[in-house]
């Protein structure tokens, strides 16, 4: 059994290491926590907030090309309940370049808002609370 202050990092491959990391800290307020060159081919970073319980990691391995998310439904969804919190987070987002897009999945677009990054990974901020 997973104990309850395990933590999770989500990573994904890119060919556009620093801006996709400059994209997602300033877009949705995370911090450089870490980051590697080199290390068997791959450079990358580790973003997130030093107090939750997730991380991404974003590598690129030298010499090889990942492309574009295979899919449109390929999410990180973010429950932020209270109103004026989410405007702002969703203002911040394209200030940060992410482009807003209707979700492939129309369930998304009822109280949220789809959020599409260079590399056409997406990103939901949810207006509402996390259900179970």
């Amino acid at each position: 059994m997973i104990p309850k202050s395990a933590k999770i990092r989500i990573a994904r491959p890119t060919d556009n290491l620093a801006a996709i990391t400059d994209m997602y800290i300033n877009g949705l307020g995370f911090k450089l926590l870490g980051s590697f060159k080199d290390h068997n081919g791959f450079d990358g970073s580790i973003i997130g907030h030093e107090v939750h319980y997730y991380h991404l990691e974003f590598t690129h391995h030298k010499g090889t090309t990942v492309g574009r998310a295979p899919t449109q439904d390929n999410l990180l969804v973010f429950y932020l309940s209270e109103p004026q919190v989410w405007a702002q987070c969703c203002q911040q987002m394209e200030k940060a370049g992410f482009r807003v897009v209707p979700a492939y999945n129309d369930y998304w677009d009822r109280v949220g808002k789809t959020f599409e990054d260079i590399d056409g990974y997406r990103v939901v901020l949810q207006n509402t609370e996390w259900l179970v």
